[in-house]
C-alpha cells in the first residue's frame, strides 16, 4: 500500500499520523482510562465548476481532524480537535475523559474485543484505493469545459445548462486502540459530471450524469458524460402524467441502488435495536423474492465501498447476506451487536460493496430486455422526495420517467407518484438486470418490481 507523504498532496505523513495515535492513547492512559480509541485524519481536494463555459467556481479544501473516544468501565467520553499541537491533543484528551466521567455507564459500551481486530497483515491489506489525481484549476477548468459544451453540441435543443463540474479528492488516515489495534490507509475519489436542460417551445426538461472513479484514467471521458447527460434530457422532452392505476414498475439500475440501500438500512442493527425497522427480527427469514442473492465484497480492488477493517478496526470479510431471499446476517457494529446479543460482523459505519443478483438474469438481459420484462408499465429514471418510512416500510415517492407499452418506451412520464410498501416490493422483484451499475457501494441491475400503486391524472 502506498504510504501518504507530504509530496503527495497531503501536510501529514503516515508516521506523524502514527506518532500522534500512540501519543494520543498514552495520555488517556495516563489519566486513568480504561481503554481508548483514536483516529487522526487528512482530506485534500480541488473543485471546480463552470456553467454555459464560464468559470463558475474554484474550490480548495483541506480539512484534518483528531477523534478521541476514551472508556472508564462503561463509560464513553468522545472529543474531536483540527488543532494537532501536542497541547490541543492533550486538552481533547482531558475533554473525552471528563465526559466519561460523567457519563452514565452502557452495558453495551466499548472497544470491540480483542481477537475482533484487524491483525496487522489484514490491516495493511492492499485494495489499490490509493490514486491521487495531480491536476490543477486551469486543467480541471478544461476538463469541466468540454463535458459541457459536448452536452450543449448534442442538439440545438439543450438550450441551457446548470454547469459541469471537475472534483479531484483524496484522504489518509490513522487508527488505533489499547487493545493492539493499528491500522490506516489513503483513499481518494474523483468525478466529472454535467447538467444539461432541454427545451422546446415551453417544455423545458433537465437531467444530469457524471463519472466517478477512485482512479481518475478511469473516469468516462468528459464528452461522453455530456452527450449522454444530453440526451437523457433531450428523452423527457413532451412528458406527460399517465392514469392512475396497480402497474408493474422498473427501477433504472442507479435508482434500483436505493432499493438496496433501502434494505441495508433495514437490517443494520442500529435501526434493529432502536426497533425502528419493518424487518425486525428478520434473519433467517425470506424477505426478498426467493431469486435473489446479495452478496459482500469488502476486499475488491479499487472499490467505493472496500476497507480492510471497519471504522472501529474489526476485520472484514466477504459474504452473503442474502441467500435465495433469506437474511443470513445484519449489519453490526460491537455497540449495535451487543445490544441485539449478537457478535459484530465488521460493520461500524456501513456496508462494503454489496452486489445484488437475480438467479433468473440472463447475460442477455440488458435494458431492452428488461423492458420487455415490464411490458406494460412505467420505467422510472428519476425519483423525487424523501417518501420511505423505514419503521413501517412504507413508500411513496415522486417519479418521471418513461411509459412502456408491449416493451417499447411510448413516451415520457412525469408529475406521478409511486408508492407501495418496501416489505411487499422486495417479495415483488420479478427480474433483475444484466446491465449492472454501481452507485457508490451498491452495484445492481435495473429492477423490476411485479406490482405498485402509480398515481397520475
Amino acid at each position: 500500500m502506498i504510504a501518504p507523504r507530504a509530496d503527495r498532496g497531503f501536510a501529514f505523513s503516515r508516521e506523524q499520523f502514527q506518532q500522534m495515535v500512540d501519543d494520543t492513547l498514552a495520555e488517556a492512559v495516563r489519566l486513568g482510562a480504561s481503554d481508548a480509541g483514536v483516529e487522526v485524519s487528512e482530506g485534500v481536494g480541488l473543485s471546480v465548476s463552470v456553467r454555459k463555459g464560464e468559470l463558475e467556481n474554484v474550490e480548495r479544501n483541506r480539512d484534518k481532524s483528531l477523534g478521541v473516544g476514551v472508556y472508564i468501565g462503561q463509560r464513553r467520553g468522545n472529543a474531536s480537535t483540527s488543532d494537532f499541537s501536542p497541547a490541543a491533543i492533550r486538552q481533547t484528551v482531558r475533554a473525552a475523559y471528563d465526559i466519561a466521567r460523567f457519563t452514565a455507564e452502557d452495558p453495551a459500551a466499548g472497544l470491540p474485543d480483542a481477537d475482533d481486530l484487524a491483525t496487522p497483515e489484514e490491516a495493511a491489506r492492499d485494495l489499490d484505493l490509493f490514486h491521487p489525481w495531480h491536476i490543477d484549476a486551469d486543467e480541471a477548468l478544461v476538463i469541466a469545459r468540454r463535458c459541457e459544451a459536448a452536452a450543449l453540441a448534442t442538439s440545438p435543443r439543450i438550450t441551457n445548462s446548470e454547469g459541469a463540474g471537475v472534483s479531484a479528492q483524496q484522504a489518509h488516515f490513522w487508527a488505533g486502540n489499547t487493545r493492539g489495534f493499528r491500522g490506516g490507509f489513503a483513499s481518494s475519489r474523483h468525478h466529472v459530471s454535467v447538467a444539461p436542460i432541454a427545451s422546446r417551445g415551453r417544455d423545458m426538461q433537465r437531467d444530469a450524469w457524471f463519472s466517478s472513479m477512485r482512479d481518475a484514467s478511469e473516469l468516462a471521458a468528459p464528452e461522453a458524460v455530456g452527450r449522454y447527460a444530453a440526451e437523457r434530457a433531450l428523452a423527457r422532452l413532451a412528458a406527460r402524467r399517465v392514469a392512475t392505476g396497480v402497474v408493474p414498475v422498473l427501477f433504472e439500475a442507479p435508482l434500483a441502488a436505493g432499493l438496496l440501500g433501502a434494505y441495508v438500512q433495514a437490517v443494520s442493527g442500529g435501526a434493529l435495536y432502536r426497533k425502528a425497522s419493518f424487518l425486525l427480527d428478520s434473519l433467517g427469514r425470506q424477505v426478498l423474492a426467493a431469486h435473489v442473492d446479495i452478496d459482500e465484497d469488502p476486499h475488491e480492488r479499487k472499490g467505493k465501498g472496500s476497507a480492510p477493517f471497519d471504522d472501529e478496526g474489526v476485520h472484514t470479510r466477504a459474504r452473503r447476506v442474502v441467500d435465495a431471499g433469506v437474511v443470513q446476517s445484519y449489519f453490526l457494529s460491537s455497540y449495535s451487536a451487543r445490544k441485539l446479543g449478537l457478535h459484530t460482523n465488521g460493520h461500524a459505519g456501513g456496508a462494503q460493496n454489496l452486489h445484488m443478483t437475480s438467479r433468473l438474469t440472463q447475460p442477455g438481459d440488458d435494458l431492452d430486455a428488461m423492458l420487455r420484462k415490464l411490458g406494460r408499465g412505467l420505467f422510472v429514471t428519476e425519483l423525487m422526495g424523501q417518501g420511505v418510512n423505514g419503521v413501517t416500510g412504507d413508500y411513496s415517492r415522486g417519479a418521471a420517467g418513461y411509459w412502456v407499452e408491449s416493451g417499447r418506451i411510448v413516451h415520457p412520464v412525469h408529475e406521478v407518484t409511486i408508492a407501495g410498501n418496501l416489505r411487499d416490493m422486495f417479495a415483488d422483484i420479478a427480474a433483475i438486470g444484466a446491465d449492472t451499475y454501481t452507485q457508490g457501494s451498491r452495484t445492481v441491475g435495473s429492477v423490476l418490481v411485479a406490482r405498485m400503486k402509480l398515481a397520475g391524472a
